[in-house]
């Protein structure tokens, strides 16, 4: 398992790499907050199971 100083470098890389193009910064996007959910231990509400809609 990642440690959180590693998911947090990842997080700082990727957002590093944002171009403020909401259409070209949308993959970067999705894997930030894929990855701050995984820090935070996020899962959605009524669900025991990981998120489907976003890939966490």
């Amino acid at each position: 398992m990642e440690n959180e100083l590693t998911i947090a470098e990842k997080i700082a890389e990727l957002q590093a790499q944002l171009t403020g193009d909401m259409f070209a910064d949308m993959d970067l996007k999705d894997q930030i907050h894929n990855l701050e959910m995984k820090l935070k231990g996020v899962k959605p509400m009524d669900s025991h199971f990981e998120c489907v809609g976003c890939g966490s």
